[in-house]
């Protein structure tokens, strides 16, 4: 796919990251037809997911209380629409911007550039909701709850309960979480139908923006070096991935017989 190849660059530094690639088997299962809304409606849960972690992450560490109101109310449509079946398409068009201040609260260590970083990050992820919810649409597939996978669960059990310890690994978690999305779009675009595969392509650059920012924000936290806690949860992160799954998901492991 010649689209792809111009990417090979941006995806190498993620290849290099990850401690294994996505199993054949995983792709064989995700190309199926059969399979196309399950992948879609939770990838389209995913960027929820992606965006509630960022917001979580600056509402704990450094915003001020009207700028956590703020953050409640860009989420709210989307949440009703995912978790209470209200709202449609329509209604959340152009909701992904915020027109509100977000404010570093004066006595956060973290402050403005953390807020920087994950703001931007938020914005993407709910417009890239929205678009998954085109795509969606344009098949005539209905948005429906489905259960999250074991994956960010079995990443987040990994982490430490003390601070700031908690919010470094919390940082590791969200850069494999989006390395992985990354990886996986790459492999699925060529067995997609051209507009899925563009969408896919076009998510790369982003996807790989947001692992790199987690792991900077994570560094630049800690003080010191974290390789060693980055390949820990790399080890976690690759068995996930590598290892029998019997839920089939966007980020799962090796489909068992179903």
């Amino acid at each position: 796919m010649q689209q792809l190849e111009q990417y090979q660059e941006l995806l190498a530094p993620i290849n290099q990251f990850l401690q294994c690639p996505t199993p054949d088997e995983w792709l064989a299962e995700a190309r199926k037809p059969e399979n196309l809304q399950t992948v879609l409606v939770d990838h389209l849960l995913c960027e929820l997911k992606a965006g509630q972690s960022a917001m979580y992450l600056i509402r704990k560490y450094a915003v001020d209380k009207s700028s956590t109101h703020n953050l409640l109310d860009w989420f709210k449509p989307y949440e009703d629409f995912a978790y209470r079946d209200i709202g449609s398409l329509e209604t959340l068009k152009g909701k992904s911007n915020i027109s509100k201040a977000i404010i570093a609260k004066s006595d956060s260590p973290y402050s403005q550039d953390l807020i920087d970083r994950m703001v931007l990050l938020i914005k993407e992820e709910l417009h890239h909701f929205y678009q998954v919810l085109e795509i969606m649409q344009s098949r005539g597939i209905a948005y429906k709850q489905i259960p999250a996978s074991r994956y960010a669960k079995g990443l987040l059990s990994k982490m430490a309960t003390h601070e700031p310890q908690t919010l470094i690994d919390k940082l590791i978690v969200g850069a494999y979480i989006e390395a992985r999305s990354c990886e996986r779009f790459a492999k699925l675009a060529p067995f997609m139908e051209e507009d899925i595969a563009k969408f896919y392509i076009s998510l790369l650059r982003s996807e790989a923006r947001h692992y790199q920012d987690y792991l900077a924000l994570a560094e630049e936290i800690a003080g010191k070096d974290i390789s060693e806690r980055v390949a820990m949860f790399g080890r976690k992160e690759a068995e996930l991935i590598s290892s029998p799954d019997s839920d089939f998901k966007f980020h799962s492991g090796v489909p068992e017989n179903r």
